[in-house]
C-alpha cells in the first residue's frame, strides 16, 4: 500500500502509483472528499475545456466579409 508523510508545512507528496491511477501531473489539482463515515477520498479535479464552452460571452461581434471590403474601399478615400 502506498503511503506518504506529512511535511512540517502540512503538505504531502502523492506517491507515483497514486498519481498514475488518478491521471494527474505536476500543477494539476486534486480534491479531498470527506464522507459522513469519516473516510477521505482523493479525486482529480480536472476541468474539461469543452465543458467551459459558451460560459463567456464574446467580447465583440464578428465582422462580415462585406463589412471588411467596405472598410478597405473607404480606407483609400480617407486622405
Amino acid at each position: 500500500m502506498p503511503y506518504s508523510r506529512i511535511s512540517g508545512k502540512g503538505q504531502i507528496t502523492l506517491p507515483k502509483v497514486v498519481r498514475e491511477v488518478l491521471g494527474v501531473e505536476r500543477g494539476d489539482r486534486v480534491a479531498f472528499r470527506i464522507g459522513d463515515d469519516g473516510i477521505v477520498t482523493v479525486e482529480p479535479e480536472t476541468i474539461d475545456l469543452l465543458s467551459l464552452r459558451g460560459r463567456l460571452a464574446p467580447r465583440r461581434k464578428g465582422v462580415s466579409l462585406d463589412d471588411m471590403e467596405d472598410a478597405i474601399r473607404n480606407a483609400g478615400q480617407e486622405s
